[in-house]
């Protein structure tokens, strides 16, 4: 007996527009979508609309229908709505100024106080100069800085410069807590530390729009910012986004966002790094592993102050990462 079909919804990556396909199996969405949208068969896959996961004949099967889809050509990606998101930026960045009176028009007639307030924060925000990158397009960004700080982007990796070595200095104030008599080798790790962090600049980058490929788990479009939620959640409840290079308040209030240690800096990662100096009975300290739980994105998460999540996590370090051997000199008789 045939499989009865079930009904999807099925669009492309380039336009909003949708179609009704209606198959009994997952090569039947395809084979058919690949026509409406013309599309090569191969090389097409289909994924969820909503977080881009690709789709196996099992999984598909588990949907119920009407689920949204997205087919994609060869070479084709989709991360989840987010896409649709840096679409909309780019567009509504494009032409700003014939979106916000549009809004306008739209609020003059609006009487939903929550309508409203939409309405009026995309005026607010649009009619920012989000793309100027020097001061002297946006001055008033750049009021209550250092006469020193000449683009955006210079500020902001600054900022985020000030929290590594904010970070480095909790690290070394640690020592006190050290066992004398490992002193001396805590503060050489701590030195290894300081050089790898000047080396890549205090890894400023993360929070510079202009450098994106090097900070994409924090950096969405043009300088945008996602929450990325308590560390025992997928994701930001509350969907919390602010692009600091908008406006003076935006950039003051990207000051309060935090960035989190997943495994705690304070209760897990130093101590266990204080611990494994002292108790490393020849063994070599891996520094490397600590470095980045205490200043990578391995183990930091842009969080919203409502997010930051103050109870202890209960995480701790890797036990098996903690040492590592010594490499072996062989002499040749």
């Amino acid at each position: 007996m045939a499989e009865p079909l079930r009904p999807f919804r099925l669009r492309g990556v380039g336009g909003p527009q949708k179609f009704g396909v209606a198959a009994a199996t997952l090569r039947g969405v395809l084979r058919k979508g690949c026509r409406l949208l013309q599309l090569p068969l191969a090389g097409s896959r289909l994924c969820l609309y909503e977080d881009g996961t690709e789709l196996t004949e099992s999984y598909f099967r588990a949907l119920p229908p009407q689920t949204e889809l997205v087919l994609l050509g060869p070479g084709q990606s989709w991360r989840g709505c987010a896409s649709d998101i840096e679409r909309l930026l780019a567009a509504l960045c494009s032409q700003r100024d014939a979106v916000v009176e549009a809004a306008r028009k739209l609020l003059t007639d609006e009487r939903a106080p929550r309508r409203q307030k939409l309405l009026a924060d995309l005026i607010h925000n649009l009619s920012e100069n989000i793309l100027a990158e020097d001061k002297e397009d946006d001055k008033k960004w750049f009021e209550g800085l250092e006469s020193r700080f000449k683009n955006k982007s210079s500020y902001m990796r600054h900022s985020c410069e000030s929290r590594m070595r904010g970070y480095l200095r909790e690290v070394s104030g640690f020592i006190s807590n050290v066992h004398p008599a490992a002193r001396d080798a805590y503060r050489g790790i701590i030195d290894l530390m300081a050089d790898k962090l000047k080396s890549v600049k205090y890894n400023g980058c993360y929070f510079d729009r202009r450098e994106k490929d090097e900070a994409a788990r924090l950096c969405t479009v043009e300088g945008w910012f996602s929450c990325q939620g308590p560390f025992d959640r997928d994701d930001c409840p509350c969907k919390h986004s602010i692009n600091p290079y908008s406006n003076r308040e935006s950039r003051i209030l990207f000051s309060t966002w935090n960035l989190d240690h997943i495994i705690e800096k304070k209760r897990a990662v130093v101590p266990e790094l204080a611990e494994a100096v002292k108790t490393h009975d020849g063994r070599e300290v891996n520094w490397e592993y600590f470095y980045q739980l205490l200043f990578t994105l391995d183990n930091l998460k842009l969080v919203h102050i409502a997010c930051h999540k103050k109870t202890t996590h209960n995480l701790s370090c890797d036990k098996t990462k903690i040492y590592r051997k010594r490499k072996q000199n062989h002499e040749i008789s």
